[in-house]
């Protein structure tokens, strides 16, 4: 394990866009911290912390830290699962299902069961290919056998996105589970098709609310209509990257926009945000979109970027390893490549940070001692832990 300038790593990656950085033709955000030069990004050498590399991967997505261990799943988009062991190898997980690779899709999200500790049940999504030329998202559980072979057991699927349709992009797929343990949240992207996010026959645009075995809780807002309209819990969003709850139990979404208009969602019961009928962002060829307060019946995002960052990954940090990061909200940004920080003010967010790392960010994870972790993007992507400054 070594620590370097984090400006280092961005040599070691590919580059590449994943959300347009042209100038928009809506007014630039005067709040955004972004890197027009009105707001710009501070130095990751000034951050109040240092970074350490620690293992490298293969396109790596998502991450997640197993409970009692000293170790983390690490999903890699083209297929595999690993096991990073703080104090031994990186290990292949065996059992990992066969994933339609290409474009956005792959093997997605890792998360660990709220009764990991006895069941050892983990939940991964990836995405899957369907009939002629289509694909979809799908969820899984299947327990996890630790040990000098790892695999997962009786992998079963228990959620798949409705329906399948063609394209590579947008799957979203992004895991989250309620704070009580008794509900999955699964984001459901609108797979670049935009109308169908407000088409509530299907659940391409949605975020999904299921029981941990993928049944319907019967207090879902739609229930009555049954179907696959029973699991949606909230609609008209884009492509959601990341899913997470705050201390007090609220649940947060961030979503790319389509030509800038990057968003921060407190996502409530029965909540439609607008998309693609409203947004802060344009279409990619230029044309305009009605702005959130247009249209004030749609739930409007708490934050929003113009220029994009391209949000990638998100979590809730309710630690005292970082001075003054007490209740905040971690974003990566790809584009933007740094790291935001969002302040929570009860059901309001300010932006509070942001670092700019000269490498594209996909996800933020926090681990049980409070320390900060992130997995850079692309075919050498880093993992990294962020060492508070004394």
């Amino acid at each position: 394990m070594k620590s370097l300038p984090l400006l280092a790593l961005a040599a070691a990656l590919a580059a590449g866009a994943c959300s347009a950085s042209t100038t928009s033709s809506k007014a630039a955000d005067p709040a955004a911290l972004d890197a027009s030069g009105e707001h710009p990004a501070t130095p990751v050498t000034d951050a109040p912390f240092t970074v350490q590399e620690v293992a490298s991967f293969n396109e790596p997505w998502a991450m997640t830290f197993v409970p009692g261990t000293r170790a983390a799943l690490i999903t890699e988009k083209a297929g595999k699962l690993k096991l990073w062991q703080e104090n031994g190898p990186t290990l292949d997980v065996a059992g990992v299902p066969t994933v339609a690779y290409g474009g956005q899709g792959g093997l997605g999200d890792v998360i660990v069961a709220p009764d990991f500790a006895t069941s050892g049940t983990v939940y991964l999504s990836w995405a899957e290919a369907g009939e002629g030329d289509t694909a979809g998202a799908v969820v899984g559980m299947a327990k996890l056998v630790q040990g000098a072979t790892p695999r997962l057991e009786g992998l079963k699927a228990i959620w798949t996105q409705s329906p399948k349709v063609t394209g590579r992009g947008h799957y979203s797929h992004r895991l989250a589970f309620s704070p009580d343990g008794q509900y999955l949240f699964i984001g459901s992207g609108d797979r670049q098709k935009m109308e169908p996010a407000q088409d509530m026959s299907g659940t391409l645009g949605k975020i999904v609310r299921l029981r941990p075995d993928g049944s319907v809780p019967t207090d879902n807002p739609f229930v009555a209509q049954g179907g696959v309209t029973a699991q949606i819990w909230s609609l008209g969003h884009r492509n959601i990257l990341g899913l997470t709850f705050d201390g007090a139990g609220k649940l947060w979404n961030q979503e790319m926009g389509p030509r800038h208009g990057d968003e921060i969602n407190l996502v409530e019961r029965g909540a439609n945000h607008g998309w693609p009928l409203v947004s802060n962002g344009d279409h990619y060829n230029g044309s305009a979109i009605p702005d959130h307060p247009t249209r004030p019946e749609f739930a409007a995002p708490k934050l929003w970027w113009n220029p994009a960052v391209s949000p990638g990954g998100l979590a809730w940090y309710g630690g005292d390893l970082y001075r003054g990061w007490k209740n905040s909200l971690l974003m990566g940004a790809l584009s933007g490549e740094g790291l935001v920080r969002a302040s929570i003010n009860g059901d309001r967010l300010s932006k509070a940070d942001r670092w700019d790392f000269g490498t594209r960010i996909r996800e933020v994870e926090v681990r049980d001692d409070g320390s900060v972790w992130l997995l850079t993007d692309g075919e050498n992507g880093k993992l990294v832990k962020l060492v508070p400054k004394k």
